[in-house]
């Protein structure tokens, strides 16, 4: 069991930060791997072709995983969770608002996880041998996740990925990426017109997505950070890497094997591509990222309630997904990364005015300490709130989500730009306006 059973939400001290470089590379190298990000990609073709498709992935990946390094910065300077991090920017209440919205997306990830998981191993196990079991593949996966998230963090990146996961999936993933260069011809996939139907920057907000949905996560991690440098590099290259490739790899699938965006059909094609063995050692990969979704759910869990024990909130919360994922047969998530996009990206962009800009540090110990330093008025700051929803309502309507109706100039950006900058001006330009609202504000 690694320090976090003992610290719980607490800054982590000095002597309890251990991992390097490399462990950040490893752990982000390795969530950017996964028959979810393989489908995500598939999104993207034939809409656009395949040329327009990857420079998407390029555009999107570079901006979100920039987004989630700079996080990972403020977790490793502060040893604190990635919500325990938000209290400044939107007072210790405040930070309800987003953690309950962040509880809800890590549950729809690890429930998508598991759905796919279990469909995966169906396959394969139905085309070996003739024996399918969707239920009994479902309970060994969450079994599995639920005990990496008991093992505790530092256990899981040190022991088990840099030892031995990493090297695996490389492997496998180099042998995928074989088999489909040479069993089709790249430069005919690259040639194909795009259908249409998507625009480009569309399909950059569906790629700043996925690192985007990170985002609530990564202090969780780098708070174990020996240093602030290593950190941000070991994130921003490793999950660059990752997310590059298996983008890039499910837009080609689609295109070479010509299935659907269906989990089920897409995940056979996948099987019969690059065979049994290789799905088997992406599903052992996967479980990586429906542990951290489930491990995390638990820390946001605690900023709200700091007492409650990390084991039973896993327990129950793996208990739950395990049961949603059984009852629910997920068809697309699409919709739910373009969810995510406007719900983070601009709130990426109130921290980031706060942390670097307004107040260039936070006080660890203040973080948790009520009525203290970053209570505001009823524990809430208003100026964070009010900028983020603008972020919010601005990402929904450059994407057309209300009627249709768009602001002039912004969709030709996508909408993941546009509510980052307008969320961080006003911000800004708030705080300028009204520099005393971030003074604490103690009742009498």
């Amino acid at each position: 069991m690694d320090s976090f059973a003992s610290h719980g939400i607490e800054p982590v001290p000095p002597e309890a930060r251990r991992l390097s470089f490399w462990d950040f590379a490893v752990l982000w190298g390795d969530l950017g791997v996964g028959l979810l990000v393989l489908l995500a990609g598939s999104f993207l073709v034939p809409a656009l072709s395949l040329g327009q498709a990857l420079a998407a992935i390029v555009v999107g990946s570079v901006i979100g995983v920039l987004l989630l390094a700079l996080t990972a910065v403020i977790g490793s300077q502060t040893g604190a969770p990635t919500m325990v991090c938000l209290r400044p920017a939107l007072g210790l209440r405040g930070s309800y608002a987003p953690t309950a919205l962040n509880v809800i997306q890590l549950l729809g990830w690890t429930v998508f996880e598991l759905v796919i998981m279990g469909h995966a191993a169906n396959s394969v196990s139905g085309r070996a041998f003739g024996f399918k079991a969707y239920w009994l593949w479902l309970t060994l996966f969450a079994l599995v996740v639920v005990g990496m998230g008991i093992w505790g963090p530092l256990a899981v990146v040190r022991r088990w990925l840099a030892k031995f996961a990493v090297w695996v999936v490389l492997l496998t993933t180099a042998w995928l990426t074989w088999v489909l260069l040479s069993r089709h011809d790249f430069g005919a996939l690259l040639a194909q017109p795009g259908t249409g139907g998507m625009s480009f920057w569309a399909a950059v907000d569906i790629v700043i997505a996925m690192p985007i949905s990170w985002l609530p996560l990564v202090c969780d991690y780098s708070r174990f950070a020996r240093r602030t440098a290593p950190a941000f590099w070991g994130t921003a290259l490793g999950y660059l890497v990752a997310n590059v490739w298996f983008y890039s790899l499910g837009a080609l699938i689609l295109l070479a094997a010509r299935v659907t965006q269906e989990p089920k059909g897409f995940v056979e094609a996948v099987a019969l591509l690059a065979g049994p063995l290789a799905i088997l050692i992406l599903l052992a990969d996967e479980t990586d990222e429906a542990w951290a979704d489930l491990y995390s759910c638990a820390v946001s869990i605690q900023n709200a309630f700091p007492g409650a024990p990390l084991r039973a909130l896993v327990l129950v919360l793996g208990a739950a997904c395990f049961f949603a994922a059984l009852a629910l047969d997920i068809t697309q998530y699409e919709g739910f990364l373009l969810l995510i996009g406007s719900v983070f990206v601009p709130l990426f962009g109130v921290l980031a005015v706060d942390y670097f800009v307004v107040r260039r540090a936070y006080v660890p110990e203040e973080l948790l300490r009520p009525y203290g330093l970053y209570w505001h008025r009823g524990g809430v700051n208003w100026l964070g709130i009010v900028a983020w929803g603008l972020g919010i309502l601005i990402y929904r309507w450059a994407a057309g989500s209300f009627a249709g109706v768009g602001l002039p100039g912004l969709p030709a950006l996508g909408a993941s730009i546009p509510s980052l900058i307008v969320a961080a001006v006003a911000y800004l330009l708030l705080v300028r306006l009204a520099p005393r609202v971030l003074e604490a504000r103690v009742p009498r």
